[in-house]
C-alpha cells in the first residue's frame, strides 16, 4: 500500500469522526460557561473595584502581650479598624497582592527550609481580600513559615530581631 493510499484512508477517518460531532449554534456557543480553574466549572465574575470591600480579622496568639489580640482591619473602600497600624497594614497587603497569585497561600508541600526557630507565635487572618474569601494560619517554626509571616508586617506584628531584615 502507498504512502498516498494510507493518507487519503487517514484522512476519511478524521473527516467521518468530525462529521459525527455536533456544532453549536454561535448563540448557544456564546452562552457556553468559560472554563475555570477546575475543569468543568465557570470561571466566578470579575471583582469591579467600586464592588471590592477589603475587610479582614487578625488573630495573633503568644507573640507578646503587646501583639496578642484580635483585630479587624479595613482596606476598602476606607481604611480603617482596630489594628494599630491600618495603613501599614493596609499598604503591605497592597504590595504583597499579585493577580494570579494567593498573598495568603501556604508554603508550598515539599519546600526546602532552614530549620530555624522563630518563636511560639501563631496567627489566623480571616475575611475577604480582593473580592476572594481568606481563612490562613500563619506560625514561625522554620525559615519558611518565617519569611511567610515576614511579608506581612505590619499585618502581623514584626517578631524580626533587630538589626534582622
Amino acid at each position: 500500500m502507498s504512502q498516498l493510499t494510507r493518507l487519503l484512508g487517514a484522512a476519511a477517518v478524521c473527516a467521518a469522526a468530525l462529521s459525527s460531532l455536533s456544532v453549536m449554534p454561535p448563540a448557544t456557543a456564546a452562552a457556553a460557561p468559560v472554563a475555570g480553574p477546575v475543569a468543568g466549572t465557570a470561571a466566578p465574575p470579575p471583582v469591579r473595584d467600586e464592588d471590592r470591600v477589603d475587610r479582614l480579622t487578625v488573630t495573633v496568639r503568644d507573640a507578646g502581650k503587646a501583639a496578642d489580640g484580635t483585630y479587624e482591619l479595613y482596606c476598602r473602600p476606607e481604611r480603617g479598624g482596630t489594628h494599630p497600624d491600618p495603613d501599614g497594614a493596609c499598604a503591605a497587603m497592597e504590595r504583597s497582592t499579585r493577580a494570579g497569585r494567593d498573598v495568603f497561600a501556604p508554603v508550598p508541600e515539599g519546600s526546602v527550609c532552614t530549620m530555624q526557630y522563630g518563636g511560639p507565635a501563631t496567627a489566623r487572618i480571616t475575611g475577604t481580600w480582593a473580592g476572594r474569601p481568606v481563612d490562613a494560619t500563619y506560625d514561625r517554626r522554620d525559615g519558611c513559615q518565617i519569611r511567610r509571616w515576614d511579608r506581612l508586617v505590619p499585618l502581623l506584628p514584626d517578631l524580626r530581631s533587630p538589626g534582622a531584615s
